[in-house]
């Protein structure tokens, strides 16, 4: 059996910069991993099947099953598999759990298979299956471009802990296109705060949560009910910056400091707040 771990994302930095031709948004974002992660285990099997203790994991909408249909159609492979998934990321959360389990999907059966696909291969499957979903083949700290499917991996953030608060708000159908379709001409941005923290990046200097920006901060706390109450309330916690996790409605803020994040995330605790207390991953450590 082959298991292996599917990390959660942070988005640093996410500035759009404009609609395309093609009906895409053009991105440009600064991702990072985070060592809260899904586990998924793999064994060869006559069939692909598939299994998971959430009940509100459902094989047919998840990206795990796409990625390993989309696989065994390309290759011609006739082997089957069976999938076990273990989530620990939250669903629908803006932590693009779906999309790191299916760049792991890719990754277990090219190597349970004996594939020998190779990253620009896997790549290219990747971006047919969803924009977020090519970051994962790399993951540690990059910056992506285009729709998401355009990665340039960069030096690591330095090591820091994020604090995570999932409010217990309504969870919206099909969220991120409808807080794409919420942008106005106005939220658009050039890259320039992309650009700098990247800059920050490559000279080693410290990285804190006022150098982190989410366009999606501009429109979440008026689509998601309930959710300027629970910002208040981390806030509270001691938190000085706050930031959506992706298209939300997940919210976190970073801390270089050990004692700090505990003291945060005590409070949230107390509160019976859903919360997490993370670190920061290296590309190198998913690949051991």
């Amino acid at each position: 059996m082959l298991t292996l771990q599917a990390p959660a994302k942070l988005n640093l930095a996410l500035e759009v910069l404009g609609k395309r031709q093609d009906g895409f948004h053009e991105i440009r974002s600064v991702v990072q991993t985070i060592n809260l992660c899904d586990g998924l285990s793999f064994r060869l099997s006559q069939d692909i099947e598939f299994n998971c203790a959430d009940p509100d994991w459902v094989p047919e909408a998840s990206l795990v099953s796409k990625a390993a249909n989309l696989l065994q159609r390309t290759t011609g492979c006739s082997k089957g598999a069976a999938i076990e998934v273990n989530k620990r990321i939250p669903l629908v959360s803006g932590l693009s759990g779906d999309s790191s389990n299916a760049a792991t999907t890719l990754r277990g059966l090219n190597q349970l298979w004996g594939l020998g696909l190779s990253l620009a291969e896997l790549l290219e499957l990747a971006s047919q299956l969803g924009s977020d979903v090519p970051f994962f083949l790399y993951g540690g700290t990059a910056l992506v471009r285009g729709r998401g499917e355009i990665v340039t991996p960069l030096s690591p953030l330095p090591h820091m802990r994020a604090v995570l608060m999932i409010p217990p708000v309504p969870r919206m159908p099909g969220k991120t296109g409808r807080l794409y379709a919420s942008l106005k001409t106005s939220h658009y941005t050039d890259g320039q705060i992309t650009d700098r923290l990247v800059a920050l990046l490559a000279e080693g200097r410290e990285v804190t949560s006022s150098n982190l920006f989410n366009v999606f901060d501009g429109v979440a706390f008026d689509s998601f009910t309930g959710l300027k109450e629970y910002r208040e309330q981390f806030l509270q916690a001691g938190a000085q910056e706050i930031h959506l996790a992706g298209s939300g409605p997940t919210l976190f803020t970073l801390a270089k400091d050990k004692a700090e994040a505990e003291k945060i995330y005590w409070h949230l605790q107390q509160q019976g707040l859903e919360s997490y207390l993370t670190e920061t991953l290296e590309a190198i450590e998913l690949l051991e």
